[in-house]
Order: C-alpha cells, then sequence, then structure tokens
C-alpha cells in the first residue's frame, strides 16, 4: 500500500504564505476571514473570534471582527487562519533507562605515605625597610550592574477611505489598540509630506485624488438635479 500523506501543520499564528493567500483573495474580490488568537473584554470579543480582513500592509493586517463596527490593525503574529488553536504536539515518550551490571569491586587502593611539609620561606623584604609593617590588603565591592530597560515598539495606522474618512491608530507593545480615532485630510498629507517617503506619499496621494474625484462627481450630480427641479418648478409656475 501506497503511504499516507501527511497533513500540512497548522501554524499558531499567520505565516507569510497566509498573508500571501490572503491578499490574492482580497485582489480577487473574495473575502477573506482571520481569527483572534487572544480575547479582547473590552470589545466582547472572544478568543477564536472570527475578523472580516480589509487591507494588508506588510505583516500589518486591519481587520472588522464580527459584532463591532470598526476596523482595527492587528500583527501577524496576533491572528491566526483558524478557528480552534492547534493541538499541541505531544511530548517524546523517553525510551525506559537500561539496568547497569552491577561492577566488580575494585581492589582496595593503596594510601601513599605522606609527603613532608615544606619549609615556608621568609617573606622578601619591602622596598622600604625589613621593619616596615605590611598593608593590609582591601577588599573591592563589585559594582551591580544597571539593568536595560526594555524598549517597547509602537506602530501607527493611518488609513482612509473614498469618503475622505481618514482614521489613526497606535499600538503599544503588547498592548492592543484602543478605537481608532478621526483626523482630518489635510493633517494626513501634511504629516506624510514631513516622513519624506515617496511611496507613502503617493499611496495617501492616490486616495486623496480618488476621494476628491468622487466628491466633484457627486457635485456635478447634484447641480444636474437642481437644474431639473428648478425647470420644474418654474413649469408649474406658469400652468
Amino acid at each position: 500500500m501506497p503511504p499516507r500523506r501527511r497533513s500540512t501543520p497548522v501554524a499558531e499564528s499567520l505565516t507569510p504564505d497566509d498573508l500571501t493567500k490572503l491578499a490574492t483573495a482580497l485582489a480577487d474580490g473574495r473575502r477573506a476571514t482571520v481569527y483572534l488568537r487572544e480575547a479582547v473584554p473590552s470589545l466582547g470579543l472572544e478568543e477564536g473570534s472570527s475578523a472580516k480582513v480589509v487591507s494588508i500592509a506588510g505583516t500589518t493586517v486591519t481587520v472588522s471582527p464580527r459584532g463591532v463596527d470598526d476596523e482595527l490593525p492587528y500583527e501577524a503574529d496576533e491572528l491566526r487562519i483558524t478557528k480552534d488553536a492547534p493541538p499541541k504536539p505531544e511530548p517524546a515518550k523517553k525510551a525506559p533507562q537500561r539496568k547497569a551490571a552491577p561492577r566488580k569491586a575494585a581492589p582496595p587502593a593503596v594510601t601513599p605515605a605522606p609527603k613532608p611539609a615544606p619549609t615556608p620561606s621568609a617573606p622578601a623584604p619591602s622596598s622600604s625597610g625589613p621593619d616596615a609593617t605590611p598593608r593590609p590588603a582591601v577588599k573591592r565591592t563589585p559594582r551591580k550592574a544597571t539593568p536595560k530597560k526594555a524598549t517597547q515598539s509602537v506602530t501607527v495606522t493611518v488609513y482612509g477611505t473614498t469618503d475622505n474618512d481618514w482614521f489613526v491608530s497606535m499600538t503599544r507593545g503588547a498592548k492592543k489598540p484602543p478605537r481608532s480615532r478621526s483626523v482630518t485630510p489635510e493633517a494626513v498629507d501634511a504629516a506624510v509630506r514631513e516622513l519624506g517617503d515617496a511611496t507613502t506619499r503617493d499611496a495617501v496621494t492616490s486616495v486623496l485624488s480618488a476621494a476628491h474625484e468622487e466628491a466633484q462627481r457627486r457635485v456635478e450630480e447634484l447641480s444636474r438635479e437642481l437644474a431639473a427641479a428648478k425647470q420644474a418648478l418654474a413649469a408649474l409656475e406658469k400652468a
């Protein structure tokens, strides 16, 4: 019989392959779902709660958890691809220890005769004279090493929509991000220009341009509706 294929073990958190598959699903317009590794009591989310993937930037995944009317950024190691955590591997069984064969009694050791103690030599005269009193040795207390303070990483996520709505959230170390705050498009544009990164500036500019085009289209549509309403009103006044 051919050997059975072993199933690929499921990782505890999102792997680079998982991020690639999720990004491909978003690009194809398909729904991408992940699950929280830890519970968030403040939002009423339990461990293993499902969340819809909104966007992916590097290892930061912006999700919309089920039952929460908000979008939150998470790191890949805070999410997993399955609802239930993968089973932990069983510890390897220890091989039974073999009983050692009884050793034969060694012959009695012969104790050598004690050597005569060496005669202590006279101390060498000091440079200050034969009658100089030796100075007592001074013990030095070792200095205690000052513990270094652990640095915490800070992740700032800015995301916007074509409706010209912009939000910012911050994750400090392993703490969960608080509710995202709304910011103005002008503040986002000014902050991106101060960073001096061309890729980030182009990405934000593209979203701002799309929002501007959508607003211009809406203005033109409302203008046409207003003109049609004025014509109808004029017709009714002449009747």
